[in-house]
């Protein structure tokens, strides 16, 4: 039997994971009572029984009662029954953005601000997050993202490590990224946007990645920048980071960065180590404030 115990932050997607959990064949219970679990457990741990892979949604709403759930976790290991932690996260700003545009109430909060809420919750949480066997921060990730994920572990059965990496591109003159861990700017190469022809493109077509790539400083930066996070990524997992933002920069965040950050993803999406994905932030933000 598959016996997954679905956990984390209100607001990181928990309800989500579960219909997709229940999409990809698992039998999923949300919000079981604690007292209830050792004994859903027993019963779908029976040889030959219907249910075969169950998920279970425990999350901060269990009340007081949570304080319960390490007790039953160590029974079932001293039991021998087989189980499993996902626990969601999402950095706190995110969390709050979504609950002011869902105009929920946080359910540590009471009249209090969301964030008091959240702070209180990831106290009463940690106990599972140390003990997770899979951390997804869905900070950044779009519902078919998060479904790829959960579909890897679950479906694929590959090994999945806790750290998520994201390569943006972005123009200086709209800002730096506010979630960037690390931020590189690439305005010391020359401008493909002075150059006849060019301005209209985009770093995804042949014609700029070839005028940005054939000066040798730009794949010299490639290099020591995939040097350089090769070095880093092993560290952040050690430290239990499970987000990871790369920010490469331009002036439009349409030319320069863009080839940039498509080298360095190429470069990195076969790794093993961790997830990873691409995002062009302003890309098309030139075009459309010149319509």
């Amino acid at each position: 039997m598959k016996f997954v115990i679905l956990t984390g932050m209100s607001g990181a997607g928990k309800s989500t994971a579960l219909k997709i959990m229940e999409d990809i064949g698992y039998f999923c219970v949300d919000n079981l009572p604690i007292a209830l679990i050792e004994k859903f457990a027993e019963l779908a741990d029976v040889p030959g029984a219907e249910l075969q892979k169950v998920a279970v949604g425990v999350d901060i709403r269990s009340g007081q009662t949570l304080d319960e759930l390490q007790d039953v976790l160590d029974r079932l290991g001293q039991a021998g029954t087989s189980f499993e932690i996902l626990y969601l996260d999402s950095q706190d700003e995110v969390l709050v953005k979504r609950y002011k545009e869902t105009r929920r109430t946080h359910p540590l909060a009471a009249e209090e601000r969301v964030d008091k809420g959240i702070r209180r919750e990831r106290m009463r949480l940690e106990f599972l997050r140390k003990q997770a066997d899979y951390i997804i921060d869905t900070s950044n990730m779009l519902t078919r993202e998060l479904k790829a994920e959960l579909e890897k572990i679950f479906v694929k059965n590959q090994d999945y490590k806790n750290l998520f990496v994201t390569v943006v591109s972005f123009g200086f003159k709209y800002g730096i990224p506010t979630d960037s861990d690390l931020v590189f700017d690439v305005r010391f190469l020359p401008n493909p946007y002075y150059v006849e022809g060019l301005r209209a493109k985009t770093g995804n077509d042949k014609e700029i990645q070839e005028f940005v790539m054939q000066y040798k400083e730009a794949g010299q930066f490639l290099d020591k920048l995939e040097d350089m996070v090769k070095f880093l990524i092993p560290n952040y997992i050690t430290e239990g980071k499970t987000q990871l933002v790369i920010s490469i920069g331009c002036t439009g965040g349409k030319h320069r960065s863009v080839t940039l950050a498509n080298g360095l993803y190429e470069r990195l999406k076969d790794q093993k180590e961790f997830g990873i994905k691409i995002d062009h932030r302003d890309i098309q933000k030139d075009a459309l404030r010149n319509k």
